[in-house]
This record gives structure tokens, C-alpha cells and sequence, in this order.
């Protein structure tokens, strides 16, 4: 059974048993460690993969199986969490998101 390791927002360590096969996002949210910010958490696809609100920095970094994640892995963008299936120990780290056009905090 692989390990999650999961820094949350607040620089708060996380390690939880994960079932090998499990989508990473339903884990977050199962843990209530939620990738998603108070709006995001409302207005979101799902976990279909189609509103980037739920990404994650992962290491080591999951092979990239479609042309956003190539584009993520190239720009250093955050992976969607929808779309990563934990297969092995994975360390995760839920970034700090601001809603488009609000200021980031100081």
C-alpha cells in the first residue's frame, strides 16, 4: 500500500496509507485536504479533468500521459489531481491559489 505525503496549505505534513490504484484528488478530499480554494470547491468539473482547479505539485512527478501534462511538467504548472492515480510512495504539496484577478496575500 503507497504512502502519501501531503503538505498542505499551511506547511502541515500529512502521511496517509493509500490504496495502490486510488485517483489522488478523491484521497485529498477524503482526508479533507482539499486541493480546491472556497469558491473552487463549489464550482469545479468533478474530477473530469477539465477546470485545472485541483492541481498539486507531486514528487517525484507522474509520467505525463496527455498534452496538458506535458505542458505542466514543461512550465513547472501544477498537475491535476483528478488525473494522477497513486501507484507508488508520492509526496504532494497542495499550493497556496488565489482567485483570478484577487490579489495574492503579503
Amino acid at each position: 500500500m503507497p504512502t502519501l505525503t501531503v503538505t498542505d496549505r499551511d506547511g502541515q505534513v500529512h502521511r496517509l496509507d493509500v490504496p495502490a490504484g486510488t485517483v489522488l484528488r478523491q484521497v485529498l478530499l477524503d482526508a479533507d485536504l482539499s486541493p480546491y480554494t472556497a469558491l473552487t470547491a463549489r464550482a469545479n468539473c468533478g474530477g473530469r479533468g477539465l477546470c485545472a482547479t485541483c492541481g498539486v505539485f507531486a514528487t517525484p512527478p507522474p509520467e505525463p500521459m496527455h498534452w496538458h501534462d506535458r505542458m505542466a511538467a514543461a512550465w513547472g504548472y501544477p498537475r491535476l489531481s483528478c488525473q494522477i492515480r497513486v501507484e507508488a510512495d508520492l509526496a504532494v504539496e497542495i499550493p497556496s491559489k488565489v482567485v483570478w484577478g484577487a490579489r495574492r496575500p503579503s
